[in-house]
């Protein structure tokens, strides 16, 4: 118990709360228009932060990892979620589409090169977009890996990690007829895509209830009630990429790619009891990529603000400072 304390009073010295120095709408066509938000020094090391989900969104607590007298942090919501809009829009939304966004919100910036920084879904965002523009890219910090493989799905949507949670697995099935429970991603597709708000805001509960509620080590399980308006757009933005595989050619893409950032250095933060994202990923990718660091939290879930992850995280962006 000696070590989790330690590990709590290091995750308390999140640096302090600031505020964004620039904030903007950003048209980037297809009807979608994404929030963007800089904080902390505005001629400092950049950085660019990605949120998981897909559809959660950036929040004030993750500009708290970035010694703010160092970083120049920029934060964003994706398309469809957060503060952009349309709100729960599917359409032309895909990984493609996202990193084309964040080359583009680098662009009018007038950024270089900058540390990129995601968790979960923004780990598999922050791959994608290394694998594609290798040459803009100083850093990848990485936590919680997920590599968008039809084994990971097939993990956490088709009854692995529910052997470990059965009590909140039994809760996420028993809203789909047993006939379907073959394919949860796909039953779940057809009712938060019914055109029915009602319809669409129950299952998108049910969705990310079961999902918030295996996020931490010390979590009990059960979750309350997600707000309306967040719940449908995670639940339907993280359907329908998982239902596309997450719009890469082929199960094994990132893996399959990892040549493309043989010369760009990563570290990687993993909590061995992540239910969500199992560690076998994060593992696999370190063997794969010669250039890359792996921590593995040895008491530690999914979430970002697990005292260990948050700890480890402040400690490697406080070494890359320049």
């Amino acid at each position: 118990m000696d070590r989790i304390a330690g590990q709590k009073r290091a995750a308390a010295n999140l640096y302090p709360q600031i505020e964004p120095f620039d904030q903007r709408f950003l048209d980037v066509g297809d009807g979608h228009t994404i929030y963007v938000e800089q904080c902390g020094r505005p001629d400092g090391l950049p950085v660019i932060v990605l949120h998981g989900g897909p559809g959660g969104g950036c929040s004030p607590a993750m500009r708290r990892y970035f010694d703010p007298a160092v970083y120049r942090i920029v934060l964003f919501d994706q398309r469809g979620c957060g503060r952009s809009r349309p709100h729960a829009s599917v359409e032309a939304n895909t990984t493609w589409h996202l990193v084309a966004d964040i080359e583009r919100i680098r662009k009018l910036l007038g950024i270089d090169g900058w540390i990129v920084f995601g968790g979960s879904w923004g780990a598999t965002l922050a791959l994608v977009y290394a694998q594609t523009h290798p040459e803009r890219v100083r850093h990848l910090v990485l936590r919680g890996v997920f590599l968008m493989t039809e084994g990971e799905l097939a993990w956490f949507y088709g009854g692995g990690a529910g052997a470990f949670w059965p009590d909140r697995w039994s809760d996420f099935v028993r809203v789909i007829p047993p006939a379907e429970h073959y394919d949860m991603i796909a039953a779940y597709h057809r009712r938060l895509f019914s055109g029915d708000p009602a319809t669409e805001t129950r299952y998108a509960r049910a969705w990310a209830g079961w999902e918030n509620a295996l996020a931490s080590v010390e979590h009990d399980g059960i979750a309350g009630e997600t707000p309306a308006d967040y719940a449908r757009a995670f639940a339907r933005l993280e359907n329908h990429y998982f239902i596309n595989k997450g719009f890469l050619d082929e199960d094994g893409q990132i893996l399959r790619d990892l040549r493309k950032i043989a010369d760009v250095p990563g570290t990687i933060v993993q909590g061995r009891y992540d239910m969500i994202c199992p560690p076998v990923s994060a593992w696999t990718l370190s063997r794969h990529w010669k250039r890359s660091e792996l921590r593995m939290i040895p008491v530690a879930g999914h979430a970002l603000s697990e005292h260990g992850i948050s700890a480890e995280l402040i400690r490697i962006m406080d070494g890359l400072r320049q």
